[in-house]
């Protein structure tokens, strides 16, 4: 059966007529007869008892008219919720946010989303880049904030915004280097670190920082908790690498660092370009503004990006 055919029959049950229902569905009697009949077929039952004066509902008739009724509200609440999905008036849209990003202010973008799509539902992922990654590849995130490794990011995956974050040696105010407005990364060899577990971003961008300058490191201390870092580096227990705006809400001492004053990539990644979900379209818009570099969506391939490694 088609829906069509079901509005046919619901239009004959409910007004008790062909006539009126054929002049309310514009179309012609004899042509809604057949529409009825071809049901009758396709269901193998008699659905309305058809007299000179009226037109009657079977039994079969009375169970068919409940859930045919139910169907075509159902269908019609669907196409209602779709156009204003459309129009972003509503409906859900989901965004991973990597561990440790300062370079976008997500609250204050939400808060404008909020304010512009306030029927919108917005679900908040935080994970390291690696689940974030497989979270989008799997749909179950619409948006996702990456940290960037070494390597190039897969072609199924599209860069929609690019951000830059300066790393920064932070230390805390009794330490021998806390005088000091800028170092050398060889000269950190001698150093007691705090680090970020083994497979987050950040963890990757500072250990690839050291093996490029031929200097091992002596980390005393791994977490993945950032706050747990920085308490760490204050009780003088070691030196760490972080995001530049996280050494400044420190207030610890932070170090330039040498040469190049390096820096961390990470980027605003989705499966298509635009987002098929109309809301993570419209928030992928108020990001614009954030963006740094001014670049837009490209695929993977179209560029030399490298891919979230964890965190």
């Amino acid at each position: 059966m088609d829906l069509r055919k079901l509005a046919h029959f619901v239009a004959v049950a409910e007004l008790g007529h062909f006539t009126r229902a054929a002049e309310t569905l514009h179309v012609s009697q004899s042509g809604l007869s057949a529409s009825i009949r071809a049901l009758e077929n396709d269901l193998g039952c008699v659905l309305f008892e058809r007299t000179t004066r009226s037109v009657l509902l079977t039994a079969a008739g009375h169970v068919l008219h409940g859930h045919a009724s139910k169907v075509l509200q159902e269908i019609a609440d669907a196409r209602k919720s779709l156009r204003s999905l459309t129009d972003c008036g509503a409906g859900t849209f989901a965004l991973g946010i990597v561990q440790t990003l300062t370079v976008v202010d997500v609250p204050t973008v939400l808060a404008k989303f909020h304010q512009r799509y306030p029927r919108v539902e917005v679900t908040l992922t935080e994970a390291p880049s690696s689940e974030l990654l497989a979270l989008v590849a799997s749909g179950r995130l619409d948006l996702a904030y990456v940290a960037l490794g070494s390597t190039e990011l897969p072609p199924e995956f599209v860069v929609s915004r690019k951000y830059a974050e300066r790393l920064v040696l932070l230390v805390s105010d009794d330490h021998p280097l806390a005088r000091r407005s800028a170092v050398d990364i060889t000269e950190l060899h001698e150093y007691t670190f705090v680090d970020f577990q083994a497979g987050l971003g950040l963890e990757t961008v500072v250990a690839e920082l050291f093996t490029d300058a031929g200097i091992d490191r002596n980390v005393a201390f791994r977490t993945s908790e950032m706050d747990l870092a920085l308490a760490l580096v204050s009780h003088g227990l070691g030196v760490a690498i972080v995001p530049e705006p996280i050494a400044h809400r420190s207030g610890m001492r932070q170090l330039a660092l040498l040469p190049g004053d390096p820096s961390r990539e990470l980027a605003l990644i989705s499966r298509t370009a635009p987002p098929t979900n109309p809301a993570a379209h419209a928030f992928l818009q108020l990001t614009a503004a954030e963006s740094h570099d001014g670049t837009g969506a490209t695929r993977a391939e179209g560029k030399k990006v490298r891919p979230p490694t964890s965190a």
